[in-house]
């Protein structure tokens, strides 16, 4: 008999607030609002969603849409590379409708110019090169989402104009847990019960990549003729993918083997491990700070903590 079950982790995200795991100050910020447009009949408030990547701001603005009854135009920032794909956005909004833009810092900054000045005057100007001149068109009343890593790439009259600020943070190993196991469910695949938090520790906090741990844990279930997804399915993926008990992949590894010598800068600490500074320090260091392997020292080294050295004599001495 053919197995019937989705196989793709996002085949069951949600599509109500009361769904959503985590982040409950933005749950509770968007569940206001919500419940004050219901109550005026109108939009929603135009909303900055700032955090991390994948922390689920995509998914917020999926769940406002449904929650509104509206229709959702979505695109990413960087999509946005002429006045006209801008114009086609946001003509193609109607009443009530929500227009996401994702990671919005991206945008030049004179389509975000364009944008705050359309929000403002509710119409967008073509130009003409008939007698007529410029052509003006209105907009309807649609809602604004704008979500980003960066907010401080944004020019400051268009984050002005965001009613709401919706800050997500990085979620708990208990609520990646819940969200794990809630997606199973969902899903129709069975996972053993002591398999989610297994997950959740090694995800980073982050939503994303737990799912993404799950999807490869599946992956690897189905291909040895299995349904129930265990341990050791979980400890075969991360081998696969190098992964280790906290979710550090071989890049993060090199990076704290770096620093066993001693402090060190981060262009020394690049060049070691082969990759731009910028990326050093925008990709790999983050989680590494947050996590309190590595600190920054008054000088700009970078220098492990006592549980860096502690994780570096734990795998010294023996097997992870």
């Amino acid at each position: 008999m053919t197995d019937q079950r989705p196989t793709e982790v996002n085949d069951a995200a949600p599509s109500a607030l009361s769904h959503l795991i985590g982040q409950r100050g933005v749950v509770d910020q968007v569940t206001v609002a919500l419940e004050a447009a219901a109550a005026d009949r109108r939009k929603f408030d135009h909303a900055l969603l700032v955090g991390g990547p994948g922390l689920g701001k995509s998914q917020v603005a999926k769940v406002v849409a449904a929650e509104m009854g509206t229709g959702l135009h979505e695109v990413l920032g960087q999509s946005v590379t002429g006045p006209a794909d801008l114009n086609a956005l946001l003509l193609g909004a109607k009443d009530r409708d929500l227009i996401h833009i994702d990671e919005c810092h991206e945008l030049d900054k004179e389509y975000q110019t364009a944008l705050y000045l359309a929000l403002d005057q509710r119409k967008v100007v073509l130009p003409s090169r008939a007698k007529g001149g410029p052509q003006s068109i209105p907009l309807n009343d649609f809602s604004l989402l704008l979500s980003t890593t960066d907010e401080y790439g944004l020019l400051q009259p268009l984050r002005d104009r965001m009613r709401l600020v919706l800050r997500f943070q990085f979620y708990t190993v208990g609520e990646l847990a819940a969200l794990v196991a809630q997606r199973g469910r969902a899903l129709g695949w069975p996972v053993h019960d002591g398999l989610p938090p297994l997950i959740a520790e090694r995800a980073r906090g982050t939503p994303r990549l737990a799912l993404r741990l799950l999807q490869a844990c599946r992956r690897v279930c189905r291909a040895e003729g299995e349904t129930t997804i265990t341990r050791g399915h979980l400890t075969r993926a991360c081998a696969l993918e190098g992964l280790d008990e906290i979710g550090l992949g071989p890049t993060e590894r090199q990076y704290l083997a770096a620093l066993a010598e001693g402090a060190s800068r981060l262009n020394v600490v690049a060049s070691l491990i082969g990759l731009p500074a910028r990326t050093v320090s925008q990709v790999i260091e983050p989680f590494l700070i947050r996590s309190g392997l590595i600190l920054k020292d008054d000088q700009g080294r970078r220098q492990l903590t006592a549980e860096g050295r502690e994780l570096l004599t734990r795998r010294a001495n023996g097997p992870e």
